[in-house]
């Protein structure tokens, strides 16, 4: 058989999987399940309708047993729903086969509702919901986001960036630059205090419910719904903010995004999660590099998503995130360096171009 063949096979084998524990977990004889979406990893999601008593319908996510682990979704969406927040309820599950049929938080996700006239509201209810899980969502057992897990995410700019997209190979002075820079990133994260870091919170991970209630029946927070979470690690507290406000899918005018993140330092104050002596200043610049350490992250992934995953439109939003990746390395003289190899590799080529195409 030949390899297509055997793909194929593998994913009718793996659609009657699904048909049949969305039919035994809803007790129906039969059910409709269409493609609800996919994203950067392995899983898939899929709405089955109709759905449990209440429900018009419900997802089936399906994370493939040995390429995706159920285990720290599972773990994340309890800790979140704990905590009042609202992650997806989960209705039935087949850790086994890698199913889990759970509640349809539907396709409005913040980033087409963000607008200038209600882009003030909407991030005010999402620094809620964030300030809501770092005060009270457990970090214990969850892993650290460590010196060495920020390397490993940086080292993939000069690994599918600097190399497989743009054809640049640092040589060794250039290489001392780049972890000159590095260790200058992963030192400032690590001057932050820690707290639960969801890790991918943004505008493509928040979803807008349709309801006035402020608070759901099981005293949740109706708004945003939280996905894609099953990354959360203990970690630096602006990192979910600079996700959020320096967005990789839409950007925001420099001055707006500073009276942003003083509202929300204003609001950690008034927890109590950070120290009184940390002004703005201070925070605004944990801030900027924290967010260049995950658009350099972002940069690498990007292609990778490409180069390896075949997912050519993530490509078209390398332009925003070298965007902000330029503008703060500029702005901090520790990375002057590091900011004119960047534009070195580039040059004048258009950053979305397809080094592999470009070779045929």
């Amino acid at each position: 058989m030949s390899q297509q063949g055997s793909s194929t096979a593998v994913e009718f084998q793996r659609h009657e999987a699904r048909q049949a524990f969305a039919r035994d977990a809803l007790a129906l004889p039969s059910v409709s399940i269409a493609r609800a979406s996919e994203d950067a990893s392995f899983r898939s999601y899929w709405r089955v309708g109709p759905g449990p008593e209440g429900h018009a319908s419900c997802i089936l996510m399906d994370a493939p047993p040995g390429k995706e682990d159920l285990g720290p979704w599972l773990d994340i969406a309890s800790r979140l729903r704990n905590a009042g927040l609202h992650a997806p309820q989960v209705f039935a599950l087949d850790q086994g086969q890698g199913f889990v049929l759970m509640e349809d938080l539907g396709t409005r996700t913040l980033l087409p509702e963000l607008a200038d006239a209600s882009v003030d509201a909407l991030y005010a209810e999402a620094m809620e919901a964030l300030l809501k899980m770092q005060c009270s969502v457990p970090v214990n057992g969850l892993p650290a986001y460590d010196r060495q897990r920020l390397l490993d995410e940086m080292n993939l700019l000069p690994d599918w960036f600097l190399q497989r997209h743009l054809g640049f190979q640092p040589g060794a002075a250039e290489q001392a630059i780049i972890d000159d820079a590095f260790a200058f990133l992963m030192a400032a994260a690590a001057e932050q205090p820690c707290a639960f870091v969801h890790r991918d919170f943004h505008s493509r991970n928040l979803i807008r419910i349709n309801s006035s209630e402020r608070i759901t029946a099981d005293g949740l927070l109706v708004n945003p719904a939280i996905v894609d979470f099953q990354d959360a690690v203990c970690g630096p507290v602006t990192y979910d903010l600079v996700s959020l406000l320096r967005d990789c899918y839409i950007a925001w005018d420099v001055a707006r995004v500073q009276a942003w993140v003083e509202e929300y330092r204003l609001r950690l104050l008034a927890a109590q999660r950070i120290d009184t002596v940390i002004d703005r200043a201070q925070f605004l610049r944990w801030f900027d590099l924290m967010g260049l350490q995950r658009h350099i992250k972002v940069l690498g992934i990007f292609c990778r998503l490409w180069y390896r995953d075949g997912k050519r439109q993530y490509l078209d939003d390398l332009p925003l995130v070298w965007h902000y990746t330029i503008s703060v390395a500029s702005a901090y003289p520790q990375l002057a360096d590091f900011c004119g190899l960047l534009r070195k590799a580039l040059g004048e080529r258009d950053i979305r171009q397809n080094r592999e195409l470009d070779s045929e």
